[in-house]
């Protein structure tokens, strides 16, 4: 998905935006507490839903000022210069008229832009998003202070780190990859200080009395056990926005992207197209690979966003050159590893093992870990248990090693490749126990 940097001219700020795809309508996103164009779509889940709304719009996508790739101005924008800058970004590409997309704090600046040009927009969908957070005497469905206070105090002790995970995407907290990108995410997308005047300025936004100016079709999405913007808030938005419909989405994170996020696409492609796409499922037995470079984080700390880079384009060159020799399939690259499927899980390990080995003249350490079952094909992506069983046993794989499944053990007796039992294992959200073996060598 990859997409150019623009910029749009706004007051003193210049706002970094992109435009993908060139579909019928156009939709508008607005970020949430921190974005960052370039790191967004590390996050496979990420870049698997852009791909989805390209398939039926075009996507303009911004960093906020003090955000990103855009000016950093020493404060936070306020909100009507929040609504400048969409308006910038949308006489910028030339957009008349846009469906609005705002995403937890970008919520705001999308009502408050609905309501101040309702001739601009032509829908507005809102994710986790409230139109005052802090509780008042007249607005008990606010977060207490105390509670807001909480999380600024986790952000400041954390920062560097994937701060606040356990708040913003339960679900995924303890994931490697997931942690990993949302640290990145914070660090590249704002800085600790510019993070916590973010978090003052919660306790001032309130565009309560917008809604009811509000006159473009609404959709309303929330998650029933969202931690950091509670429920009632976005059925606040709902009851004081004229013929607003509210979706209570299954789950717990404020993250969109981190836990089903099919379910909000679904949803928002209805809304906007008046159609709900059913994909195409086929399902294959396949040997599914997942690879990790290890300690990512150190060593983008150590290199630097530019020589960290350019070492992973080198370690992406040379993993799907090898994927490629061994008849196999780059699913997606992950940021710091990738997702491969084989037809023959002996081509799987031959390619693991010389990836795990040939890692060392890169200066990096790989772990990798594969699981052979049936999975689901939709397009070019894959899915089912499958999928997820291999992932868990790539995240149980030591530094150096090729970690499979048993199921990958058997269905290679007899073609001279060693193991070595590492016992049985519990793989989080996969029932049972699996016995899991090392590669220890190869004919």
């Amino acid at each position: 998905m990859a997409a150019g940097i623009h910029y749009a001219r706004s007051g003193e700020a210049a706002i970094a935006y992109q435009v993908h795809g060139d579909g019928p309508l156009t939709v508008l996103t607005a970020p949430g507490f921190v974005s960052h164009l370039e790191v967004l779509p590390e996050l496979p889940a990420m870049a698997s839903a852009l791909e989805r709304l390209v398939g039926f719009a075009r996507v303009i996508v911004f960093d906020k000022r003090e955000q990103g790739l855009s000016d950093r101005v020493g404060r936070p924008p306020t909100i009507e210069e929040m609504v400048d800058d969409m308006r910038s970004v949308m006489d910028a590409t030339e957009t008349e008229r846009a469906a609005l997309f705002g995403v937890s704090e970008g919520a705001t600046m999308a009502l408050m832009f609905a309501a101040t040009y309702p001739d601009r927009c032509t829908h507005l969908a809102i994710w986790g998003g409230y139109a005052r957070l802090a509780r008042a005497p007249d607005y008990p469905e606010g977060v207490p202070d105390g509670a807001l206070d909480a999380w600024g105090e986790t952000i400041r002790r954390e920062w560097g780190g994937p701060a606040a995970i356990e708040i913003f995407a339960p679900s995924r907290a303890g994931d490697p990859e997931v942690e990993d990108w949302w640290a990145r995410l914070l660090r590249r997308g704002t800085s600790p200080n510019s993070a916590l005047a973010l978090m003052q300025l919660y306790l001032e936004l309130d565009v309560r009395h917008a809604l009811p100016l509000i006159s473009a079709p609404t959709l309303i999405l929330h998650r029933a056990g969202d931690r950091a913007v509670p429920i009632r808030q976005g059925r606040y938005l709902a009851d004081h926005i004229e013929g607003a419909r509210f979706v209570e989405i299954p789950g717990r994170d404020h993250l969109l992207w981190t836990e089903e996020p099919e379910l909000i696409l679904d949803e928002i492609e209805e809304f906007l197209t008046g159609t709900r796409r059913e994909p195409l499922s086929e399902r294959a037995l396949a040997t599914v690979m997942f690879t990790d470079i290890v300690d990512s984080t150190a060593h983008a700390a150590r290199l630097g966003d530019r020589r960290w880079r350019q070492l992973l384009d080198r370690h992406d060159a040379l993993a799907r050159g090898e994927v490629e020799r061994q008849r196999g399939r780059v699913v997606k690259m992950t940021g710091d590893g990738l997702l491969a499927t084989f037809d023959g899980p002996g081509r799987a390990i031959e390619c693991a093992s010389r990836l795990v080995d040939g890692a060392p003249s890169l200066g990096l350490q790989l772990r990798a870990g594969l699981h052979t079952g049936e999975c689901e094909l939709r397009g070019e992506d894959v899915g089912g248990m499958a999928v997820h069983i291999g992932a868990r046993v790539a995240g149980r794989a030591a530094a150096d090693e090729v970690l499979v499944s048993s199921t990958v053990r058997d269905l290679v007796v007899g073609s001279g490749i060693e193991f070595s039992d590492r016992g049985e294992a519990e793989l989080r959200g996969v029932p049972g126990a699996w016995r899991l073996y090392a590669v220890a060598g190869r004919d």
